[in-house]
């Protein structure tokens, strides 16, 4: 009875010593994960509670920005959050199957295989603010490589000032945006692609079936993990884009091509309204997460 407690009691403390151990071993990434990103998310909710200028204390005032966002500021917050979720659109409806379609052909082993990865990667390693220059280059309206392709090929008349009307600033931006960050979303599904067994593939050729029905039944099911992952990427990203729309249009014309994140600039830097900004940054944070939850609901209702 007693070597039995004592075994007992050996156990417990084993079993103690290796939680203590994993806590240790755990405890410097806790650490960064609170310090990193809880706490600022803390910091911005305690401060969207007060009408702060930066520099002083503050005034409490409770839930009053957050009134003021959605009454006397909504039409610039809507707008802002219009143009986000139509970046969003277009990441998920055509970003994502531009990347699933290259994934899915890269992972067929083409000759060049490497090289093409490369190449369709390379956008997403270039920082943004030199492909922001890029573009702007293009889409000079002068000198730039889109209006002197159309004049080559007679078609001078859709000469355009892209990036300065307000019809098509959006759209100068959604295209870089897919550009850049297609072969991020690619090289995702390539890796879910490749971790298909080959076994799956020939079983399915062998009962007659395609190239392409393969893909579609077996291997895009199986890596549908991996896709939900990327439309969580691609939504939540479209929600915070800052960079290019900053370098490109900085919001204009006309607060066509605001953001969240330039508009969150403008109340911090441009009004000194950091009790806003603050208000601004917590919505975008709480939007993230939501559309992180739907999409994740969404894709467990299709495998229900």
């Amino acid at each position: 009875m007693e070597r039995d407690k004592s075994a007992l009691k050996q156990k417990r403390n084993k079993e103690l010593k290796k939680g203590l151990a994993v806590f240790v071993f755990l405890l410097p990434g806790l650490l960064l994960f609170v310090s990193i990103l809880i706490a600022p998310i803390l910091v911005s909710l305690y401060k969207s509670l007060y009408d702060w200028n930066g520099f002083t204390d503050g005034t409490f005032i409770g839930l009053a920005n957050y009134k003021e966002l959605f009454t006397n500021g909504s039409i610039k917050f809507m707008i802002s959050l219009k143009n986000s979720l139509i970046l969003a659109l277009f990441s998920v409806f055509i970003q994502l199957p531009l990347a699933l379609l290259l994934a899915l052909i890269l992972g067929r082993k083409p000759k060049g295989e490497r090289f093409y990865l490369t190449v369709f990667f390379m956008p997403v390693l270039i920082s943004t603010v030199v492909i922001g220059q890029l573009w702007l280059k293009i889409y000079n309206p002068d000198y730039g490589i889109l209006n002197r392709f159309l004049e080559a090929i007679h078609l001078g008349s859709l000469k355009h000032i892209w990036v300065g009307d307000p019809k098509t600033a959006l759209g100068s931006i959604v295209v870089p945006t897919i550009w850049q960050y297609v072969g991020y979303h690619m090289l995702l599904m390539y890796a879910g692609v490749k971790g298909v067994s080959p076994d799956l593939r020939e079983a399915a050729m062998i009962d007659g079936a395609t190239k392409w029905q393969t893909d579609r039944f077996i291997v895009i099911p199986i890596i549908k993990p991996i896709i939900r992952v990327s439309v969580i990427f691609a939504v939540t990203g479209s929600l915070k884009t800052y960079d290019l729309v900053r370098i490109l249009t900085d919001g204009g014309p006309y607060q066509t091509t605001e953001v969240p994140s330039t508009l969150l600039e403008y109340m911090l830097f441009l009004r000194n309204r950091y009790g806003m900004g603050s208000t601004i940054s917590v919505m975008l944070i709480a939007l993230c997460f939501a559309f992180a939850l739907l999409i994740s609901a969404a894709f467990k209702e299709k495998d229900n």
